[in-house]
């Protein structure tokens, strides 16, 4: 059977081959969705604070993001298809880990273990698609893997709740275990052409991109616990009483320019980087690579915030957070797959837009109508717009990217939307949990002020200085140990309730002003329909649009 793509025609493939590469994406976000999900588990088994489980997800984004750009020039060194199946294997080992880990430690091990694996599974989906598919097959099978991260996240709060509430958090990773069997198997029915040995790895950008990565997301993720300025008593040094944070993301921030610096050198010289940043030629295309920043922070912000709320603070189970989040993922799913259907229609920069413009109202919405009961009509309608305009952009900004290079680019085109993606995710959790903590704080500080009930005896007992998010019956216990008069322990629990719903409603509408500032970027998205990557000449074509 053939297809004919503008003046070329093309025999179709089978979708069998691309069974095992959704899979593939599937396994990815599965496993990080299961994390917000056994939050509350996995604070109760390991006896840790949510900061820490929190560790485990960050550290996978962290080890994505830093090493996908390497992972990129091994897959075209190794060949696509060999180093996919190896490290399809180690993620399986990493699900085993998390199912038999005895600490926290072992979890965050795990995942950093399964990080380092997705860093080489995101350029190959994408080198992969480009070498298995063509014409509309290729676009199809591109927006199918926005389709497949959001079924992650429907399937993972779902069975993952299910599992969590009646069973416990563990087998929820026994699926990420079984999905890594089922990729490996389909696999067999992958073709590329092969190793490439002349291509070479510059180690001097990947330690200047692995060490921004490093250090900004050990900055931002320690903002509420190292200080945002001046250093608490947990950082692990200080200079000059400056806080380590600032300093992580000046110098990430730096080092990031260095490879930049760096890179376009090796270019001038004629030498192969590390990355091609031709595939960020044009303005067009760096809109795209902001946009998807900004979106993926904003879900993983809201994807921490929600189960953080529901589990840690309201004391409900990991079921009723799939609940909760149904609506959300549910339409994240429908729209990531329908909307490509739009694109003969709608310009990208069109749906962009729009897209950032539901984000932004959604948001607004949250922070107004947002009570402690979940299952609320305005809610769950706020829940449901955000999720049009965030399945909407994420399948939108990776087909601008694709549709902007040549084949032989596809993995540093997968290299670029793997660190993006997990950057964001990782700094949109890490900001979600020390923005929560720190209005918290804030509120908790005022509230006592304004409740004379309180004295300062009382107050220094249960350490109201140091926050965290708590459900009333674990304050009500920590009450009972000091000497505060059952009036005295109502006033706190007042003061926790009151103070913990007015700063998740003033996170809501911080996100919804980050999500307005995004529609700049996406204003300047291409005015192309996305279709099949075309030739470096096409590229050239393009770039004025």
């Amino acid at each position: 059977m053939t297809a004919t793509t503008g003046e070329q025609t093309v025999a179709k493939a089978s979708w069998a081959p691309m069974v095992g590469l959704f899979l593939a994406q599937v396994l990815m976000s599965f496993n990080v969705a299961a994390l917000p999900v056994s939050l509350g588990g996995m604070v109760q088994d390991f006896g840790v604070p949510p900061t820490s489980v929190s560790t485990a997800i960050v550290t996978y984004g962290l080890s994505v993001a830093a090493l996908v750009m390497v992972g990129a020039k091994l897959g075209q060194r190794i060949g696509w298809v060999l180093i996919f199946r190896i490290v399809v294997g180690v993620f399986a080992v990493s699900a085993l880990m998390m199912i038999l880990s005895p600490t926290v430690g072992w979890a965050i091990a795990a995942q950093a273990l399964a990080g380092a694996s997705a860093a080489i599974i995101v350029p190959s989906l994408v080198a992969l698609i480009a070498e298995n598919y063509h014409g509309a097959q290729q676009a199809t099978a591109v927006g199918s893997l926005g389709s497949a991260r959001a079924l992650s996240g429907v399937s993972a709060f779902l069975i993952g709740g299910a599992l969590g509430t009646f069973v416990g958090w563990r087998p929820v990773f026994g699926i990420v275990l079984v999905l890594a069997v089922l990729v490996l198997i389909f696999s067999v029915r992958l073709r590329s052409d092969g190793a490439d040995r002349t291509v070479k790895i510059d180690i001097v950008a990947a330690l200047f991109i692995g060490a921004a990565i490093v250090l900004l997301t050990l900055g931002f993720n320690n903002l509420n616990a190292w200080g945002v300025l001046v250093a608490r008593e947990s950082a692990p040094f200080d200079i000059l009483g400056l806080s380590p944070t600032p300093v992580f993301i000046v110098v990430g921030l730096i080092l990031g320019q260095a490879f930049f610096f760096w890179t376009r050198r090796r270019t001038r010289l004629g030498r192969v980087p590390l990355v091609s940043l031709s595939v960020l030629g044009s303005s067009r295309e760096r809109a795209a690579v902001y946009a998807m920043f900004i979106v993926v922070a904003l879900e993983a912000a809201l994807n921490f915030s929600v189960p953080l709320y529901i589990q840690i603070v309201q004391g409900r189970t990991p079921f009723d957070t799939s609940l909760a989040m149904m609506p959300f993922n549910l339409t994240v799913f429908v729209v990531a797959t329908l909307i490509v259907r739009f694109y003969g229609r709608f310009a990208p920069r069109t749906i962009g837009v729009f897209g950032f413009l539901l984000t932004t109202v959604a948001l607004a919405w949250l922070a107004f109508v947002v009570t402690n009961n979940w299952e609320t009509l305005p809610t769950i309608l706020g829940l449901i717009v955000f999720g049009v305009g965030q399945g909407a952009l994420v399948t939108l900004v990776f087909n601008v990217l694709v549709t902007a290079a040549p084949k032989k680019l596809a993995g540093d085109v997968g290299s670029v939307r793997g660190t993006t993606q997990n950057l964001a995710s990782a700094v949109g959790t890490a900001l979600a949990g020390a923005m929560l903590v720190t209005i918290l704080g804030l509120n908790v500080g005022q509230a006592v002020a304004d409740h004379s009930e309180l004295p300062p005896s009382v107050v220094a007992q249960v350490d109201l200085d140091n926050v965290n998010f708590i459900n009333n019956d674990d304050l009500r216990e920590a009450l009972s140990r000091t000497d505060a008069t059952p009036a005295q322990v109502d006033a706190a629990v007042a003061v926790n309730e009151e103070a913990r719903l007015s700063a998740l409603k003033l996170g809501l509408l911080i996100l919804a002003g980050i999500s307005a500032l995004a529609i700049v970027p996406a204003s300047r998205l291409p005015k192309y329909r996305p279709g099949e990557i075309p030739e470096p000449a096409n590229v050239k074509g393009r770039e004025g649009e």
